[in-house]
């Protein structure tokens, strides 16, 4: 037998696919966050393996850490940027915002923080000279892995910017 379809199942089943596309509104695709956090995310696990590669150990306080190849800092704020010139375009101030962002967070991370590491290893190779009677010998030792040097914030910033461009294709 042939199926009729009327009036009333045809509404049912576009006001059925309409509460789907509700459903899936409810939890907006927000492009420039999701490859902003996939960035990071994805900067944090390879250094796991550029630290192995360096150091032939594993280290997995790199996931959560500061410091190292590549930059999750840079990767971060590139994917953010790229990915917002990529969706409206580059002549608005909110990618005007992102690129002054990045640029901001990109030259702290070579420039202070860096130099904060250095010093901190310097004073940490002062305090363990102290002989054991001294009031500071023993202290716990100062972070050194706080910043990035330039090829490992320009690291970041490729993986953020490639991040940013292959979440927009799929899409």
């Amino acid at each position: 037998m042939d199926e009729v379809l009327t009036a009333v199942d045809g509404t049912s089943t576009s006001s059925a696919a309409a509460s789907g596309a509700e459903a899936a509104s409810l939890l907006p695709y927000n492009l420039p966050l999701i490859s902003a956090f996939l960035a990071f995310a994805l900067a944090q696990f390879l250094k796991l393996f550029t630290t192995w590669y360096k150091e032939r150990r594993w280290d997995s306080k790199r996931l959560l850490g500061s410091g190292g190849m590549p930059s999750s800092h840079s990767a971060t704020v590139t994917a953010l940027a790229v990915a917002i010139g990529l969706q409206e375009g580059t002549g608005g101030s909110a990618f005007a915002i992102a690129i002054v962002l990045a640029c901001v967070v990109m030259y702290d991370a070579s420039g202070v923080r860096l130099h904060a590491g250095r010093q901190a290893e310097l004073l940490n190779q002062i305090v363990c000279e102290f002989p054991p009677e001294h009031p500071l010998s023993s202290v716990r030792p100062l972070r050194e892995l706080l910043g990035h040097t330039p090829l490992q914030v320009v690291a970041g910033a490729i993986l953020g910017c490639v991040v940013a461009y292959l979440m927009r294709n799929t899409n």
